[in-house]
């Protein structure tokens, strides 16, 4: 049961809103060993109208990840009963919901009865980010490379190191170079993973090419989205390694995630994209699915 004390307003403020295990907390203990291992997962959720956006596709990710880790979760209808009592009466927020083990012993084995923790936060929609969907965004290629994992890709595990090495490349540039959104990982055999907290997809005129989620990355809700409302449309989607000699190739990069929808890159290090050939209708049109409460 929610705190009716802390239950989020129409509009939040910069700090997040913490329920964990269903209470307003905002503390977990040291030997959780979320904290101590890592060993969990998260889904971020879009809030719009007081309900979470494309739920169903987060419920059964983080359902399926928690099965494959072996981590016990509460009945999917009890945890989607909390996330909506919590979220009720946002006009437009983030969900992060995340899910640990729980306490544990020193060493890497694993408890053979966990209690697990979960934990919902409640964040504020950063503003500004829509006009990128119009205007597109500057990225670039990181030196860190994705981990190659085939156990663990696909899930939103809790340790994303990659992605915090290569977010970190860029601090200090935008000064110098102007303001850098996002930025492209590859593999250790120099294959295009996605972005640093997006899925990437190539346009040739005519059809989307994605790079495969089986061994490295993770497997978006909007990813999975785009290709469904892709073959609907009867737009060619193939999944495939792609390096960085195709993405110059293409006439077009896009970029997904939960929050940003999509964005159009414009420029890729030094490397100009057109976002006139792009299929704009079928984009907004994805975006508005996207965006679709449930």
């Amino acid at each position: 049961m929610t705190d009716e004390r802390l239950k989020p307003p129409g509009t939040l403020d910069a700090s997040p809103v913490v329920f964990i295990d269903g209470r307003p907390a905002e503390l977990i203990e040291v030997l959780d060993r979320g904290l101590q291992y890592g060993d969990g997962l998260f889904e971020t959720v879009l809030i719009q109208d007081g309900r979470p956006c494309q739920w169903r596709r987060h419920l059964d990710r983080l359902y399926a990840g928690a099965q494959r880790l072996g981590i016990p979760l509460p009945a999917a209808d009890d945890l989607g009963r909390e996330v909506r009592a919590l979220v009720a009466g946002l006009d437009s927020a983030v969900l992060k919901i995340l899910v640990t083990r729980g306490r544990g012993g020193r060493g890497y084995r694993p408890p053979a009865a966990p209690e697990p923790h979960r934990l919902l936060l409640v964040y504020p929609l950063a503003s500004g980010v829509d006009r990128f969907r119009e205007e597109g965004i500057r990225a670039r290629y990181c030196r860190t490379p994705a981990s190659l994992n085939p156990a663990l890709a696909g899930m939103k595990h809790l340790n994303r190191l990659d992605s915090v090495l290569a977010r970190r490349e860029w601090d200090g540039l935008e000064a110098e170079n102007g303001t850098i959104e996002e930025g492209l990982m590859l593999d250790p055999s120099g294959f295009l993973v996605g972005g640093t907290m997006t899925n990437a997809f190539l346009w040739d005129g005519r059809a989307l090419r994605t790079p495969p989620v089986d061994r490295a990355g993770i497997a978006g809700t909007r990813r999975a989205l785009l290709l469904e409302r892709a073959e609907t449309a009867g737009i060619p989607c193939r999944v495939e390694p792609l390096g960085p000699s195709e993405i110059e190739r293409s006439q077009g990069l896009l970029l997904t995630n939960t929050l940003v929808g999509v964005w159009p890159v414009r420029e890729l290090d030094g490397h100009s994209y057109s976002l006139d050939g792009l299929p704009w209708t079928f984009l907004r049109e994805f975006w508005s699915a996207a965006r679709r409460p449930e």
